[in-house]
């Protein structure tokens, strides 16, 4: 399992410890990357379709925060994926798990570092149906979010 590399973590030291162990009540997964924000956005879209999920949606949101005024001085960015046959599962036992749906990837800088991560679609979805299956196919998305993760850092 991975572990964040530096030991730190963005929001402060004592938010979010453990995350990225994926222990207990956290809802994120969160690592930091060896490599530069620009090389974990180019590197994240194949690895997330190698793993059979598509990207439905990429922003740069530092970008467009910059383009509409602001003077954000980090980089930001999202990644709406998905996998349509785990997708059609879920809407098929729980049409409420769109609420959770689709599965959103980060990646940001925070003080010179970049981090990736995303929701744990376990916490996410288990206590929202409560339904066996849910749990089942948000554990599986959440194992290829892991692993899209882990490569793409």
């Amino acid at each position: 399992m991975a572990e964040i590399l530096s030991g730190r973590w963005p929001f402060g030291d004592n938010a979010g410890a453990g995350s990225g162990r994926i222990a207990g009540e956290n809802v994120e997964y969160l690592v930091e990357s060896s490599k530069s924000f620009s090389e974990v956005v180019f590197d994240l879209t194949p690895v997330v379709q190698r793993l059979g999920f598509v990207v439905f949606h990429h922003e740069d949101l530092g970008e467009s925060v910059r383009r509409h005024g602001g003077d954000y001085d980090e980089e930001s960015a999202v990644f709406l994926i998905g996998n349509y046959p785990l997708l059609e599962a879920l809407l098929s036992v729980a049409p409420v798990s769109c609420l959770a749906l689709p599965t959103r990837l980060a990646v940001f800088t925070r003080d010179g570092a970049t981090w990736i991560g995303c929701q744990r679609p376990t916490a996410q979805l288990g206590d929202l149906a409560g339904n066996a299956q849910v749990v089942r196919l948000a554990g599986e998305i959440e194992a290829r979010l892991i692993q899209i993760i882990d490569e793409a850092r």
